[in-house]
């Protein structure tokens, strides 16, 4: 598929942005009103996109190779969800498109988003700022804070977040980060959004945009979210769990630290009124 074209969904002026960005919508066939509404927003943006057609959980049976459960029980102490399976799978697939094509640059969508007015605006500022970015995160679930490293737009900044932050509504991928997710993601041993927050131990640099310029909404209908009690083992969660969360912590705050701290310095090097503004953030 022509990555470049307009679908059938998307209006005639195409936003210029778009044609530098492969964009992945991931979107359930029975999910109609979900598609009808996210292919009514980007054409309002001018974002030209391919449908990913995402793995359902109805139809996911154990086990299966691109599923390690044994990893999954000791890393995340829970029963296997087959919807967040599906929903794992449906971005991994997306970034085994974007590898068979030779786009430098992918977007990718979950189908349950409202953006801002200056999205757009926002993907091409972010493309100027390739250079600091293997990851970036327009959306989280989280509140944890976002500290600003460089200007992006004259409203928003590329940020690091010391924390975990949760949700994989929409975000940038280059061709490196992309191959990390489909060859060392794969099984899945984590949810999707605990999983690709893990970029520092592949050596990958992930920011966010600060403030945020999608929302994911808290979907009452979501399947994922849907019983969540189900799959949670309450007392008889395996004791790995705390320790492999304490150390992922401990090496994310240590990698992210280590990549902020630098970054605040080379800023106060290149100009320290600029670094000034930045840390009152």
């Amino acid at each position: 598929m022509n990555m470049r074209a307009a679908t059938a969904a998307i209006a005639t002026a195409v936003h210029p942005v778009s044609l530098r960005i492969n964009t992945y919508l991931i979107n359930l066939d029975r999910a109609e009103l979900r598609r009808f509404r996210m292919e009514r927003l980007l054409s309002e943006i001018g974002i030209g996109f391919e449908r990913v057609a995402a793995v359902d959980g109805v139809g996911i049976s154990l086990p299966r190779r691109d599923f390690d459960g044994q990893s999954y029980l000791r890393r995340h102490g829970r029963r296997p969800n087959p919807f967040e399976i599906g929903c794992y799978l449906s971005h991994v697939e997306c970034a085994r498109r974007f590898l068979a094509g030779n786009g430098e640059f992918a977007l990718i969508l979950e189908d349950d988003l409202d953006f801002d007015d200056d999205f757009a605006e926002v993907l091409a500022a972010a493309l100027d700022h390739h250079a600091s970015w293997d990851i970036l995160r327009l959306s989280t679930v989280s509140t944890g804070r976002k500290h600003r490293v460089e200007p992006l737009t004259a409203s928003r900044s590329l940020a690091i977040a010391l924390t975990r932050e949760k949700g994989s509504g929409a975000y940038l991928i280059n061709r490196k980060a992309a191959g990390w997710i489909a060859d060392r993601l794969v099984p899945m041993r984590l949810p999707y959004d605990l999983a690709f927050d893990l970029e520092f131990d592949e050596g990958l640099q992930a920011c966010f945009v600060d403030p945020v310029p999608v929302s994911q909404r808290a979907d009452r209908h979501s399947q994922i979210q849907a019983g969540l009690s189900t799959y949670r083992l309450g007392r008889r969660r395996p004791w790995s769990v705390l320790p492999y969360r304490t150390a992922a912590e401990v090496r994310r705050f240590a990698a992210r630290f280590i990549r902020l701290a630098a970054l605040r310095m080379r800023g106060w090097k290149d100009g320290p009124a600029a670094a000034g503004s930045l840390s009152k953030r």
